[in-house]
């Protein structure tokens, strides 16, 4: 069905409609009919074939060669068929020019048969001399004379009233007649209009009888000869008025309703126009109520008769309009019929016109259509989506929802009676002309984009908002309102602008995790990366290429601003204009709050984009002279009228947030910018005294003592910390007056408490590398050496009693309600503090183990097992699977929009469900303990056993369980959360790390802690290299959690193979070693196997030391806070096959076959020998941890032992090894779930890799039987035939070496030969094969027998086939019948079924069926007749 173009259609829309129109053959609208021009002559005419008139007529004619007639069409359509050419008489030898000429009547026609008259015989007579003047001059008395003012319809024109004198004079009606008119009987309209006469009712019929002295309406007379023509025409006329009024109302209709059937409906509708057009709207007085127009009313006819004039407005359009109007009408059936036009009356106006008021004599219904009551909006009959409507909140309107029109929500577009305004018109209105339309535009967008970040559309509108309008191109449109004049414009612009890229609950949930373990670093937040092809680059040599910083600068706005929006506006230059607006246009503190938090998620993005801001000219020293001013008075209310002279919390922050991206950025802020002083003066004073309002001095304070963590954690500020010691220890004694839950400031109190901790656990870990800088700065021998900090050990060691008392004491509060809250807030603090003065203070040279271990178990009776074992605590702990990300990734709330090129923390709503953030979550507790136990037992070895409750509770190993079955999925969205998790999945393992060997209970538990971690390795996030390579260390190889391999798992696994072996009957390669003496083996050699990979990851060493730094508190080390840009986990998924792979790229198989190196590395072979034998003990006893990496993605890597050397696949190790993996794939399980035809990571498909490994099996195999099943697995039934086409049709040559038995073959035989082939050309393959002697059973056994068991199949298969196939089978049965060898003939037609302890593979019949002998014979008889 086609439709008709809208406004909002592109160019590509119109064009791919006028592809469809083509293509659907529909008969166009309108058609374009081009007059010939006569200029040119009469083409087509011969020389002397001119009409009479023309004769001796001379014309030049130019004409140009090989010029086609008619222009060349662009597109395909088909050709057009006039829909009149079917209806004319035509001769065949009449030309169609002349034709045209003879009916033309554009005035050069006329001209050109201009014949003078012959005046000869006509008498001449002088003009008579008269008194009247030429031309005769008109005077208004004769005119008033003539026709008076009240029969022609009120005040008419002079020229208007001498026409209608002349129409009575002359006899006619006139054109508009007046109210009285119609009162007289002769005047009253005869032939009913269009509508009415042909749909009129009963009542209507016979209140309106037909009138015979009413003029005509179709005869004319034109064509009769003489003065007669008008007579006959009216003898005509009244002849018809007779026969009507001699006919009943009925009898009338009912030739209404005969006519209508037999004519053309196209001619109906003419007739109709006509009479519309020759009579006017207002021209019609039938109906206008008799009596005389008061002085009140509007002189006008037929004014209640809307209906008519919008009618005859609708006729009174082109022909080809109506008949487009009436296609569309048609194509839309579906849709519900449009309301019918209403009566507009005079009364129904809302103000009464009067008569002095200019141009109000006419009532003009279709422009007064639009104050008429709106219909109630209902919803369109069509099962499309319905557009998106909002009102100037940004909430979505039901399409059924009848709102108010007050509420100012109605407006002039499509579809008036829907209340709000769609996208398409607030991008309109957002560039109107009027101040206040586009301040309401971008005020109504800002709250649309802030509730589609909030997730408010997810469920009730399709696609995503934030796509679509980023899209629609919203970027430019707020960059341009930016830059507008208005303040209250550019102001409305600001704040769309913060709601696209800020979302404030993920600043509050990074503010909450700041003083978690390792809080104060973050992910930028960048789309993820997107590899782009230079192809322009390629071949260049290094010189000639472009960098990095060229392809950035020469790729266009709008690209940029597709894949990272940030990066975009950038670009665009958005930094100068926001430092304009807050230095010279000096906006509203709304305005001034947005301008910062954009400053701040700009700061977020990346490091460059940070280093950005702290290089725009003058922006950073307007922040710090306006927003961060070391002086200023109280401001006189609490909504001051301007914040400008007033430190802001929000400008603070900001600054935290660019001191993040880099140790470089922090020194230049403290030192460059004044941020010491404003440190200095904002902490020197309690919140009380800061002349500011509470709220917001404790926000400023809270973000002041962030902005000096970040810093300490650089080692930076140290001299700071000396200077404000005093304030310090105020703020400290302090804490314990922490405000109750219920008072409105107690989340702000509790903030800064937790910021002032975190400053204390980073100035601990700075002092505490104090002695080995210095010690550095010794040795180092002019060599670059970070310098010590001004703060060293001696400084922070006076802190530690104090905050144990406080932690002693929240302790303690955990029974009261009202402190309970704010206890398990701040205690997870505390215990961060506290590993880091116990893991500095291990590191000193005035370190004490006695004391120290007397310390301990004095810190574990007093504050750790009470906490650990409060029943506070353990409630918390039944939270951890509800709480967790890894365990709840598919029943996670949906969550807010997110798009690719703006990611976000999807946090809006966290406070409403369960998550790590909220304060029933027992993971910063659980991680601050965590951290604190693995502290503590490695100074104090005995303690460890004291905390094996920890590792046994029910939720503990519940959660870890959850955690070892679980795959998540990692994003954005995630990472900040699943990062500090695995902070807690990694403090466990550790803890069970030195419980394992020491505790039998605990060591129950080894493989499910083994298990965890092998999933736990791939998991991590980079940043977190460190974690990875201590894993490696420690648990991942250690023969403590592989508890089979010395619990008699070897022995079991021999007898499961023993007794599958007697269940089988058939025994594989039974030189080789059992699975269960290989895995002995592979115990033996953990060490050597731990050694082996942490030597292929040696890669990961420079990140493993960065992160290092950052884990284990090295403050002067840390160059940022920002963590690696997330790409991916540190460790991929298949990391247990990365010496396979990273030999196979240095020593692969070139395309010819062979090495593409002359030697291998030293090592490799004991490299391939260590990673099948891990992959062996993982296959065996770990499968849960392998089940991330798909089948085929296995296959394909292992793969790999025959690419990467000419022999490696040869030596005993590693042909004993794979034998092993090649069995434990090839069971039946294992069997069912490989799925060849999906492509393995990182691979286009499977079969390349496979066409590569016949190509190294043709080069190099020798005939190895463990080649040759690698060879055979992939030739499954239920796999592409592809992979057979390769091998019996380019590789055919492979059939002579593949001498795998049926017997060696772990594979059953019918899974290669059931169900029967269907590909004929692999049955033609397998016939050619098999007759042509390239297969035979002592070179390749298995493929013979499913050679020939197919081709069986196929020639004696009863089912109906096409006339190809059959013709195929035919023939394959008559060439075997007539093969001279007998073997194989034999073997082909008395095939029954494979066998595998069978001589041959498979089982004969002694003589042929007699179904079977019946085809023969009826094939063989058949090519009889033929030959006959």
């Amino acid at each position: 069905m086609l439709r008709r173009p809208k406004p909002t259609d592109s160019e590509s829309d119109l064009l791919r409609e006028q592809e469809q129109f083509l293509t659907s053959g529909a008969p166009s609208a309108a058609n374009v009919v081009r007059r010939p021009d006569k200029r040119r002559g009469q083409a087509g005419a011969g020389d002397g074939e001119q009409d009479g008139e023309d004769d001796g007529e001379q014309r030049d004619v130019v004409t140009i060669e090989d010029l086609p007639d008619q222009l060349p069409s662009l597109t395909p359509a088909p050709p057009k068929k006039s829909r009149f050419k079917a209806s004319r008489v035509t001769f065949e030898a009449e030309d169609a020019e002349e034709t045209l000429d003879r009916h033309d009547t554009h005035i050069s026609a006329v001209l050109s048969r201009i014949v003078e008259k012959d005046t000869t015989s006509t008498p001449i007579s002088l003009p008579a001399l008269t008194g009247v003047a030429f031309p005769k001059v008109m005077h208004r008395s004769e005119t008033n004379s003539q026709v008076q003012m009240s029969s022609v319809g009120g005040k008419k024109s002079i020229f208007a009233l001498h026409i209608a004198a002349q129409r009575i004079k002359e006899g006619k009606t006139p054109l508009h007649c007046g109210p009285e008119a119609a009162q007289i009987p002769g005047h009253r309209e005869q032939n009913l209009p269009p509508e009415t006469s042909m749909d009129t009712d009963q009542s209507e019929a016979t209140n309106h009888r037909p009138n015979p002295i009413s003029g005509l309406r179709l005869v004319s007379g034109q064509g009769l000869q003489g003065l007669e023509g008008s007579a006959e025409t009216m003898r005509i006329h009244r002849e018809n008025q007779a026969k009507l009024q001699a006919m009943s109302q009925d009898e009338i209709l009912q030739e209404q309703r005969k006519l209508l059937s037999q004519l053309d409906p196209r001619l109906v509708e003419f007739v109709r126009s006509h009479k519309a057009q020759s009579l006017p709207s207002s021209a019609s007085p039938s109906k206008q109520p008799q009596g005389k127009c008061s002085e009140g009313n509007f002189p006008l006819d037929n004014v209640s008769r809307e209906s008519d004039s919008s009618r005859a407005a609708v006729l009174s359009q082109n022909p080809q309009e109506v008949e487009m109007e009436r296609e569309e009408e048609e194509e839309e059936e579906d849709m519900p019929p449009p309301p019918p036009l209403l009566v507009v009356t005079e009364k129904d106006l809302p103000v009464k016109p009067r008569k002095e008021w200019l141009h109000m004599n006419k009532l003009e219904p279709e422009k007064l259509e639009w104050m008429r009551d709106l219909p109630a909006p209902r919803k369109k009959g069509t099962k499309k989506a319905m557009q998106a409507r909002f009102d100037f909140a940004g909430t979505l309107i039901p399409p059924s929802e009848d709102l108010p029109t007050h509420l100012g929500l109605h407006h002039h577009g499509e579809e008036p009676e829907r209340a709000g305004y769609s996208l398409q018109e607030l991008f309109l209105l957002s560039r109107s002309q009027l101040n206040q339309q586009r301040s309401l535009a971008l005020g109504t967008l800002a709250h649309i984009l802030s509730k589609a970040r909030a997730g408010g559309y997810v469920s009730v509108l399709t696609g995503s908002m934030m796509s679509t309008l980023l899209d629609a191109g919203l970027i430019f449109l707020l960059r341009f309102a930016l830059d507008d004049g208005v303040e209250g414009v550019m102001s409305a612009a600001v704040h769309a602008l913060k709601a696209l890229l800020v979302c404030a609950e993920d600043e509050e949930c990074l503010d909450c995790t700041f003083s978690w373990f390792s809080g104060l670093a973050s992910f930028p937040m960048l789309p993820s990366a997107q590899e782009e092809e230079d192809e322009e680059d390629e071949g260049l040599p290094e010189t000639m290429k472009e960098t990095a910083k060229e392809k950035e600068e020469r790729k266009s706005d709008h690209y940029v601003a597709r894949q990272d929006v940030v990066k975009g506006l950038l670009k665009m230059k958005l930094l100068p204009r926001l430092r304009y607006i807050l230095e010279v246009v000096r906006p509203s503190p709304r305005v001034v709050q947005d301008v910062l938090d954009i400053l701040t998620r700009i700061a977020r993005h990346s490091s460059s984009s940070a280093a950005q801001v702290l290089d725009c000219p003058r922006l950073m020293e307007t922040v710090m002279s306006e927003f961060l001013s070391t002086s200023w008075t109280a401001p006189s209310s609490p909504l001051p009228p301007s914040v400008y002279g007033l430190p802001l919390a929000s400008a603070m922050k900001l600054i935290r947030v660019l001191a993040t991206s880099g140790r470089h950025a922090c020194a230049r802020l403290l030192n460059s910018l004044g941020v010491r002083e404003r440190l200095s003066c904002l902490l020197s004073a309690e919140p009380s005294e800061l002349l500011l309002e509470p709220a917001e001095a404790l926000r400023i304070t809270t973000e002041a003592f962030r902005l000096w963590a970040v810093a300490s954690a650089y080692g930076q500020a140290g001299k700071l910390y000396i200077d404000l010691y005093p304030s310090l220890a105020k703020a400290l004694q302090s804490v314990h007056k922490v405000l109750g839950a219920s008072h409105p400031l107690w989340p702000l109190q509790l903030q800064r408490v937790l910021a002032l901790l975190s400053l204390l656990t980073q100035v601990t870990h700075t002092a505490g590398c104090h002695q080995e800088l210095q010690a550095g700065l010794v040795s180092s021998q002019g060599q670059e050496c970070p310098p010590p900090p001004p703060v060293s050990w001696g400084h922070v060691t006076g802190l530690q009693a104090s905050l144990v008392g406080h932690l002693k004491a929240f302790v303690k509060n955990l029974d009261d309600l009202v402190q309970k809250e704010s206890s398990l807030a701040v205690i997870p603090a505390y215990l961060t503090y506290l590993q880091a003065y116990y893991h500095q203070l291990s590191r000193q040279s005035c370190f004490k183990p006695v004391e120290t271990l007397q310390e301990l178990e004095l810190l574990t009776s007093e504050v750790l097992f009470p906490l650990l074992s409060h029943h506070v605590v353990q409630g918390l702990m039944k939270n951890l699977k509800s709480s967790s990300v890894v365990c709840n990734v598919q029943s996670c709330h949906p969550g807010p929009e997110t798009t690719l090129s703006l990611p976000g923390l999807s946090c809006p709503g966290w406070r409403d469900r369960p998550g790590m953030v909220v304060p029933s979550s027992p993971f910063p507790l659980l991680t601050g303990l965590g951290l604190l136990l693995e502290t503590i037992t490695g100074i104090h070895k005995g303690l460890s056993c004291k905390f094996k409750g920890l590792l046994l509770s029910e939720p503990v190993i519940g959660y870890l369980r959850s955690c070892s079955q679980a795959t998540p999925t990692l994003s954005h969205t995630r990472a900040w959360m699943l990062r500090h998790e695995h902070h807690l999945l990694y403090l466990l393992l550790q803890l069970a790390h030195r419980l394992v060997p020491v505790e039998p209970e605990v060591a129950k538990h080894a493989s499910l802690y083994h298990q965890v971690a092998l999933v736990l390795l791939p998991w991590l996030l980079p940043g977190s290299e460190f974690l990875a390579h201590e894993l490696l260390s420690t648990i991942i190889f250690s023969r403590d959690f592989l508890s089979e391999g010395h619990s008699g798992g070897p022995e079991a696994i021999e007898l499961g193979e023993l007794r599958l072996q007697e269940e089988t009957h058939h025994h594989t390669s039974p030189s080789l070693q059992t699975v269960g003496a290989l895995l002995r083996e592979a115990c033996v050699q953990l060490p050597s196997i731990r050694g082996c990979f942490l030597t292929h990851l040696a890669h990961l060493e420079p990140s493993v030391l960065t992160s290092r730094d950052t884990l284990l508190g090295r403050n002067p080390w840390i160059r940022s806070l920002f963590l690696p840009e997330l790409t991916g986990p540190t460790m991929p998924s298949d990391w247990h096959f990365l010496p396979l792979i990273s030999l196979y790229e240095r020593a692969g198989a070139s395309d010819g076959g062979g090495l593409a190196v002359e030697e291998l590395p030293h090592g490799a072979l004991q490299a391939v020998s260590h990673c099948l034998q891990w992959l062996l003990l993982l296959e065996v006893w770990r499968e849960e941890a392998l089940k991330v990496i798909p089948p085929v993605a296995k296959l394909a890597r292992l793969s790999c032992v025959f690419l990467c050397s000419s022999d490696m696949f040869l030596e005993r190790p590693v042909q004993k090894m794979t034998w092993g993996l090649f069995r434990l794939f090839t069971r039946k399980s294992r069997l069912d779930s490989l799925d060849l035809n999906i492509p393995p990571p990182g691979l286009a498909s499977f079969q390349d890799l496979y066409i590569s490994v016949l190509t190294q099996y043709e080069a190099v195999s020798f005939g190895d039987r463990l080649f040759g099943c690698w060879v055979l697995l992939p030739l499954q039934r239920k796999y592409s035939t592809t992979m057979r086409l390769a091998v019996f049709g380019e590789h055919v040559g492979i059939l002579r070496s593949l001498g795998v038995t049926l017997e060696q073959l772990s594979i059953p035989i019918e899974r290669f030969t059931s169900p029967p082939e269907d590909s004929l050309p692999l049955l033609h393959l397998y016939f050619r094969s098999l007759v042509t002697g390239s297969l035979k059973p002592r070179w390749c056994p298995v493929l013979y027998v499913v050679a020939l068991s197919h081709v069986n199949s196929f020639i004696f298969s009863q089912d109906a086939a096409a006339q190809k196939v059959e013709a195929a089978r035919h023939s394959m049965l008559r060439k075997i019948y007539y093969l001279a060898d007998e073997v194989l003939k034999n073997h082909l037609l008395l095939f029954r079924l494979p066998q595998r302890h069978s001589e041959l593979g498979f089982d004969t019949y002694d003589q042929l069926p007699p179904i079977r002998a019946k085809r023969l014979e009826s094939v063989l008889r058949l090519q009889d007749h033929k030959g006959d």
